[in-house]
């Protein structure tokens, strides 16, 4: 039996249901603008829903089945992070419904499993913070770093990064939490020179803040733009730049002391 079967044991308000939460876990977990929408679209056709429009920004998303009355549905989007493991299993999950190996109401239910982040599918703080920091000590082999340099890096990249997540749960607004993150970082490298610890103090300083660097932002900005998503392309590199000024901004202020 294919999902097409299931058609008339779930509704068109379920099958809304079922594609803005597949948007919503993209959108939220790093994905772009037109792989959410892709997602919805292939999702509502596997259901028997042949024309659907969509519409995604970062901060919400809209979707409606033409035809129908009250079907549009719309979904604020507050908090986002990087977790590209849900988003490759939401595309997992989405294909097996177009090959009519998973139903609505099982789809509908893996998502929930996905979303709640009980099933192991968020990675805890403490090993996000280990790999910032090691993540931090390869960044400054690759930007030919001296050895030496290594552990103080390693330190400054990890401490840098447990405070920002413990902050982020505190103030909200991340580009406080980035600022004062960035701030501590320049700190503690400038410590780390002073005592002899480290040496090159900008390669030290560099290398701490590259897991702070909103490298995937970019990209999915400039992906959007160049899929035509001018509103949500135009969104991401604003957000982008906020976050690059306000690790610069920190740096700047620790080093106009120093």
């Amino acid at each position: 039996m294919t999902a097409t079967d299931h058609h008339d044991n779930i509704g068109r308000c379920d099958i809304s249901q079922l594609c803005l939460l597949a948007g919503k876990i993209i959108l939220q977990n790093g994905g772009e603008t037109y792989r959410v929408e892709d997602t919805m679209v292939r999702i509502a056709a596997a259901c028997g829903i042949s024309q659907s429009q969509s519409f995604v920004t970062p901060t919400g998303i809209i979707f409606a089945i033409e035809g129908t009355a009250h079907t549009t549905r719309l979904m604020r989007i507050s908090q986002r992070s990087t977790n590209l493991l849900k988003v490759t299993l939401v595309n997992d999950i989405s294909r097996q419904m177009s090959r009519g190996e998973v139903t609505p109401e099982e789809a509908y239910s893996l998502l929930q499993r996905i979303d709640s982040g009980a099933s192991g599918y968020s990675y805890p703080n403490w090993l996000k913070v280990v790999t910032a920091a090691i993540a931090s000590g390869c960044f400054l082999i690759m930007f030919q770093g001296a050895w030496s340099d290594f552990w103080p890096v390693v330190a400054s990249g990890g401490i840098g990064y447990l405070f920002f997540v413990t902050l982020h749960r505190v103030v909200p607004i991340t580009f406080f939490a980035e600022l004062l993150t960035a701030v501590l970082i320049g700190l503690l490298s400038v410590l780390s020179v002073h005592i002899g610890f480290g040496t090159d103090l900008d390669k030290i300083i560099i290398s701490s803040v590259m897991p702070l660097v909103p490298g995937l932002h970019l990209t999915n900005a400039v992906r959007d733009l160049m899929a035509g998503h001018l509103v949500s392309g135009l969104s991401k590199g604003a957000e982008a730049f906020l976050t690059a000024f306000a690790i610069g901004a920190g740096i700047a202020a620790v080093l106009s002391f120093y």
